[in-house]
């Protein structure tokens, strides 16, 4: 994915994580479950597995399918993503120590008529055409899809902390992630302090050839993600927004013949701009100044998407109001992309429909 190296083993912990968390509640999500008691009669009822299922994505989100549906006695084909096959490849290593022949198959297609089946990670656009190939039979769909997710600064923070956790919840894997950060809305009282911290803080960040270690910020997935940000990025600041990225000699690019963005500060955002509409997938903050607590929630609320949005305050009841206005899947207040194990993963509008983990995260399957 172009993730530097320093953050791939949190990558396997969080997947542990998640594993250990579904073992441990699979033989209560899978037993039966019995009716009322009446005299004369027993009823129950039974869960049986729901089919083949073909889940995709790198190990975070394919952990979060793949081990529910095994333990519910599904076989699974997987297809990873034509941009990362080798996760596919080490998984099927694996797992046949522990399973049967052929229960987990993997195939590499890059082709819509494979998406026939019942759990999707991926694009909104690939979710669709899943949908559409599923219209005319009755079968349960699962789909996890993208996000252009929000944060919203109250005027009662601790700016320094927030700068650090929005930056990192930005720019973490070069913005590929349907859970990062991707627009924020800042209230006028604290905007240009605010401002000042965040450029502190990316102004320590390195971009770089992802096999060092020290490099927290590596190149984007492919030759048409980097294009596709970098039009983003063109189209904010034809439309008015102002380039604040802080100097910094880390930026610059390693090599011409890479995929690497280079991060981008960028203020006096509106909602005229494709960054604060559309998924961005990189490593962008456009920030966009909001008089109230309304008015941040409103623009908000402005978009196809779902997935996650969070609240930075010290005023944790305030805050939990503002989470109950806010239309998605996941949300948060002093943090952001990080799905709980134990918690729902779900998302509203065109972000997805159903959901993983937690405690019915067997459900799908089932």
């Amino acid at each position: 994915m172009g993730r530097p190296i320093a953050f791939g083993a949190k990558e396997v912990e969080t997947m542990q994580k998640r594993a250990d968390y579904l073992l441990g509640i699979s033989e209560q999500a899978l037993q039966s479950l019995p009716g009322q008691p009446e005299a004369g009669f027993r009823r129950w009822i039974e869960k049986e597995p729901i089919g083949s299922t073909l889940p995709q994505f790198p190990y975070l989100i394919i952990v979060n399918s793949l081990l529910p549906a095994l333990l519910a006695g599904i076989s699974v084909v997987l297809k990873p993503s034509p941009q990362t096959p080798l996760v596919g490849e080490r998984i099927a290593e694996i797992f046949p120590e522990a399973l049967p022949k052929d229960v987990l198959q993997v195939i590499h297609s890059g082709s819509p008529d494979t998406l026939k089946s019942i759990v999707f990670a991926g694009s909104t656009q690939g979710g669709r055409m899943l949908r559409e190939s599923t219209a005319s039979r009755f079968l349960p769909v699962n789909l996890e899809l993208g996000g252009n997710d929000p944060a919203y600064v109250r005027p009662d923070t601790d700016l320094k902390y927030v700068a650090e956790q929005v930056v990192d919840g930005a720019v973490f894997n070069a913005g590929q992630s349907s859970c990062a950060i991707e627009r924020v809305y800042v209230h006028a009282d604290i905007h240009d302090a605010f401002m000042e911290d965040v450029q502190k803080e990316l102004a320590q960040y390195k971009l770089g050839n992802l096999s060092d270690k020290t490099v927290n910020i590596g190149p984007a997935i492919s030759r048409a993600a980097q294009a596709s940000v970098k039009a983003q990025i063109m189209d904010a600041l034809t439309k008015g927004a102002v380039n604040e990225t802080p100097p910094n000699p880390n930026f610059a690019s390693p090599s011409t013949e890479g995929n690497y963005v280079v991060p981008s500060l960028l203020t006096n955002a509106n909602h005229d701009m494709l960054v604060m509409k559309e998924e961005t997938l990189g490593p962008v903050i456009p920030i966009m100044r909001v008089s109230s607590d309304n008015e941040a929630v409103k623009w908000m609320n402005n978009s196809d998407y779902g997935l996650t949005a969070s609240i930075w305050t010290k005023d944790l009841k305030a805050g939990e109001c503002l989470l109950k206005r806010l239309e998605a899947g996941t949300v948060f207040i002093n943090r952001c992309d990080y799905p709980n194990p134990d918690l729902v993963w779900t998302g509203w509008k065109n972000s997805g429909m159903g959901h993983t983990l937690g405690p019915r995260g067997f459900d799908p399957f089932l």
